[in-house]
């Protein structure tokens, strides 16, 4: 970190007609995006939500999810259509949208306009051994760095992931107890609306699965970890935000599985934190202890618990707000405004 960029930004910060401090979280904002781009005027350029999509085996078992896994690939058809959330925030903001078919378990027509990047159809089932193998986590890390680094060369310099993939609650879950050693039970949430005797069901499940993989021994190997538990698109999201560090992009993340996988990246690479501005606080339960895990302090608390990157694609709006009052808002001395 350059030192002297930090000092004048805080300075500029310090000196805009308004009290100390009175922008709050914007003020962080805009020190982080200047800090980011070694930049007293930092941009928000061509900003992307990346959502990969992807299936798990245990979502056929019906044990851990009230919707078919056959929604997942129905979701992508709806976000090609345009008639998603993400869909809507993404016109709204004017920020573009990529959708990565990273391990769907249907096979699209190759004219679709997503991104045909499938590890496979759709992991095995981890209830009975691993969810992928050496060699797909390997493919799938690779294929998320690929993504982003194309993305950045189109000018890209902001970024947001998002995900689909039924089920997928339940592998962040996994992932989340074994890197922050917090008991399953505290990590499972309700994902897509499991009722209380399906919740329950799926922390039993979830708990077995546990125990199966020996998960606590796995807490600082990412890679074993997704391969016993993970999902093509939690290690696609895992490879993004690496390449996306390394660009020197701001990261924004969104909710529970978004922030899982950002646990795994940080195993490979601990400096990725310092591109990262959390996007929100989830309703998922477990994704408020995985941000106090972090010492993440998150932009908004909407309630939300949807995925999709709809958390990011709301907060980027605030990144550019932030940036703008850098920019363009006057300080003392050119306003002739009178100091305390």
């Amino acid at each position: 970190m350059n030192t002297s960029i930090r000092e004048q930004l805080l300075q500029n910060i310090n000196n805009k007609t308004k009290p100390l401090g009175a922008l709050g979280m914007l003020e962080t904002v805009a020190l982080q995006m200047g800090i980011i781009q070694n930049s007293l005027s930092p941009q928000i350029t061509h900003p992307h939500i990346v959502v990969f999509a992807a299936d798990h085996g245990i979502a056929a078992t019906g044990l851990v999810n009230p919707y078919p896994q056959a929604v997942t690939a129905q979701m992508v058809l709806n976000f090609v259509n345009g008639g998603a959330a993400i869909n809507v925030f993404c016109r709204q903001h004017h920020i573009a949208l990529q959708v990565v078919d990273a391990g769907v378990n249907v096979e699209f027509d190759k004219t679709l306009p997503i991104i045909h990047a499938k590890i496979k159809m759709g992991t095995a089932d981890y209830s009975t051994g691993n969810a992928m193998t050496e060699e797909e986590v390997q493919a799938a890390i690779d294929t998320g760095k690929k993504i982003v680094q194309e993305i950045f060369d189109k000018g890209c310099n902001t970024i947001g992931f998002g995900e689909m993939g039924i089920g997928n609650t339940s592998a962040a879950a996994l992932i989340m107890s074994a890197i922050i050693n917090e008991p399953i039970e505290n990590c499972v949430g309700r994902g897509t609306g499991s009722n209380d005797e399906q919740l329950k069901i799926k922390k039993e499940v979830l708990k077995n699965v546990f125990i199966k993989h020996q998960l606590g021994s796995l807490s600082t190997q990412p890679l074993a970890l997704l391969r016993a538990v993970g999902g093509a698109e939690i290690a696609m999201m895992t490879g993004a935000y690496v390449q996306a560090a390394a660009c020197g992009m701001g990261i924004v993340v969104d909710g529970f599985i978004a922030t899982a996988a950002l646990l795994t990246a940080l195993q490979l690479d601990a400096s990725i934190l310092l591109y990262c501005i959390f996007a929100h606080t989830s309703n998922e339960q477990g994704h408020t202890t995985m941000l106090n895990y972090l010492k993440a302090q998150p932009l908004l608390h909407l309630g939300l618990r949807l995925g999709e990157g709809t958390g990011a694609a709301l907060a980027i709006p605030l990144l550019q707000s932030a940036v703008n009052f850098l920019n363009e808002m006057a300080s003392f001395e050119n306003a002739g405004v009178s100091e305390k």
